[in-house]
């Protein structure tokens, strides 16, 4: 590949790494807190689906932005109550959810726009836009013919939507919440020791609440950008499994912000590869398109097979608190 054909592969990684990234961030808010949370895939779905479903009817990208966001919160607030307030397991809460958004979204879809499930096409003012960062390059022609540094800043830094940008900015404001302020070490406290926490008088269940909270707006904001942003409209199931390669990158990072964005750009470079390379030939094979687009799902079984024993998990993780009396 020449430097600009490299350069357009990660501008692709970027914007298919994008949603993992808000996503596993999420998981790290929640699973920090001590709240396994499988149902980042259905949050990320319903998300995506009301955000397009108000987004085509409003013309509003903006206020499909906070439906998708209110959405995956009311899915957060069921996750607490069943795993925080009615102390159920927290894997089967989930779960559950994954399935009730799978079911739901395709049912309201198809009775509000009879469109086998989906939603219309969202025009110019339903998405996310290109942001043009300053004396960047637009032009096809004028990027192929400027020098290299050029190309980089108008190929790879320039041209995103806003949620892209936001996306890489929350990694060094999760790093500082959680290990440079009080909230963010009570919040690794409860995930630890949350009977310390209690004893100490502070709030065990606010806590794990404010945390389920936050991941359900951040699951908001990548449900969002799937449909409003990295396509143009919801179609049945198109979180296609990123909720559970999010919690692949979540292990895989060992719980850390940084290491998260690592284990996304990677998870999204594959993607890219898979959408731009297919039916690569080899010479004495083809490999064929299947493949490609396998080889996503192919490295999270290879990483939750290879990387599961050595990444250990917040000690009170997946375990409901009893307050002792």
């Amino acid at each position: 590949m020449d430097f600009l054909t490299t350069l357009q592969v990660l501008d692709s990684s970027l914007r298919q790494a994008t949603p993992l990234l808000i996503a596993c961030l999420a998981g790290l808010f929640s699973e920090r807190a001590g709240i396994f949370d499988i149902g980042l895939e259905g949050k990320m779905l319903v998300a995506a689906f009301l955000s397009a479903a108000v987004a085509a009817i409003t013309g509003s990208v903006w206020l499909g932005l906070l439906a998708g966001i209110g959405a995956s919160l009311v899915f957060s607030a069921i996750h607490g109550l069943a795993s925080i307030t009615f102390r159920g397991n927290q894997l089967i809460s989930g779960v559950a959810l994954n399935f009730l958004a799978a079911g739901l979204t395709v049912v309201i879809a198809q009775s509000w726009f009879a469109q086998g499930g989906r939603t219309p096409q969202l025009s110019e003012g339903g998405r996310f836009e290109p942001i043009i960062l300053p004396g960047a390059l637009t032009s096809s022609s004028e990027i192929a013919g400027a020098g290299p540094l050029m190309q980089l800043y108008s190929e790879l830094i320039s041209g995103h939507g806003l949620p892209v940008y936001v996306a890489l900015a929350l990694v060094p404001l999760t790093w500082w919440v959680l290990f440079r302020t009080r909230f963010g070490l009570r919040l690794r406290a409860v995930g630890e020791a949350p009977e310390a926490v209690d004893t100490a008088g502070i709030s065990v269940v606010g806590l794990r609440f404010a945390a389920v909270g936050i991941a359900g707006v951040l699951c908001g904001i990548a449900g969002a950008y799937l449909a409003t942003g990295l396509q143009a409209g919801f179609t049945k199931d198109m979180t296609a499994g990123r909720g559970y390669i999010a919690l692949a990158a979540l292990i895989f990072a060992k719980w850390r912000p940084w290491y998260a964005l690592g284990a996304c750009l990677l998870f999204g470079f594959l993607q890219a590869v898979a959408i731009r390379f297919q039916n690569i030939d080899l010479g004495v094979i083809e490999v064929p398109v299947q493949v490609m687009d396998a080889l996503p799902y192919i490295l999270t079984v290879v990483i939750l097979a290879g990387f599961v024993g050595r990444a250990i998990p917040p000690r009170a993780g997946g375990e409901p608190y009893v307050k002792e009396r």
